[in-house]
Parts: C-alpha cells; structure tokens; sequence
C-alpha cells in the first residue's frame, strides 16, 4: 500500500493554513465521514480524546454542535456554522469555540473552513483552507497544537475508512 499523501502549510501573509490529504478511499465514503456526526464523533478528535455530537444539521445555514472529551472527562466545546455545501465535491464553515451554554466564545478565534473533495483513481484527496481574520488568531491556534491535533484526526480517519464499507 503507498503512503498516504499529506501536506501541511501556514500562509501567514493571508493568515491562512493549507492541508492536502490523500484517503484511499472513494469520495462518497471521505464525504460521509465528513458530514454525518456518527462517523465524524469516529474520528474527529484526537486520541486519547473523543469527539460527541450534540446536534447536528448538515444543510446552508445548518450548525454542528459537539464536544472534544479529554482522558480525564473534560469538555471543550465547538460548534460549525455550515455556510454552502455542494455534495460530495466541497462544504464552506465557520468553526469556533463555545461556552458552557453552546454560545460562541470570542476570547478565541474563529476558524473559516473551506473544505473540497475530488477522486483522484482509486484515492480521494480533501483539500482544506482554513482562514483566519489576523495573523495572531491563526498564530494562536497553531501554538494550541492544531497542526498535530489534526494530523492525529486524519490519521483516525484513515482507520476508520480501513475499517467499515461507509455506505
């Protein structure tokens, strides 16, 4: 089996991170796991910490609210706000952090996701742009581990792609 492909770049002059990621499987599969909240609360979070949905609607103007639970039983809530989907090629959202009421918490920075998805032969390659508003937010959240938190999360998406027929 080749190695999977995976770029990771920051852009700080347009505060934006770039990642490219190959699944070696087909796009139907990568694009459910992506937006069904039982398949990402699979793989979104990174071990030892698990993901848990609250809600989620995955439509225009739809919203994802779901916690990060940590080893110890801590929670770090998030929410998406999905902005337009065009199915199975590309979704756009903002992500942010929440309070303890699910309310967007503005002492953090709010990510805009930008999220495409093509078959390329038999693997599926997921091009993320996250962009940020200023330099510091996107600073601060590489200082938080983003780009090793998110690396261990595609790798769970690997295993679960490897492990079910997602159909």
């Amino acid at each position: 089996m080749k190695n999977l492909a995976m770029d990771f770049s920051v852009d700080k002059e347009n505060n934006k991170i770039h990642v490219k990621r190959e699944f070696a499987a087909p796009v139907n599969n990568v694009w459910d796991a992506w937006t069904k909240a039982e398949l990402l609360d699979q793989w979104w979070a990174p071990k030892p910490y698990i993901a848990k949905t609250r809600s989620m609607d995955f439509s225009e103007g739809g919203t994802w609210f779901y916690a990060m639970i940590g080893p110890q039983g801590e929670e770090h809530r998030c929410r998406a706000d999905y902005q337009t989907i065009s199915p199975q090629q590309s979704f756009t959202g903002l992500d942010a952090f929440c309070d303890e009421h699910w309310n967007t918490n503005t002492d953090f920075p709010r990510t805009k996701w930008d999220v495409a998805f093509h078959q390329d032969g038999e693997y599926t390659v997921v091009e993320v742009v996250m962009t940020y508003e200023k330099l510091s937010d996107l600073e601060m959240i590489i200082q938080m581990g983003f780009k090793e938190g998110f690396t261990m999360a595609l790798g769970n998406l690997d295993e679960l792609l490897a492990q079910h027929d997602l159909k």
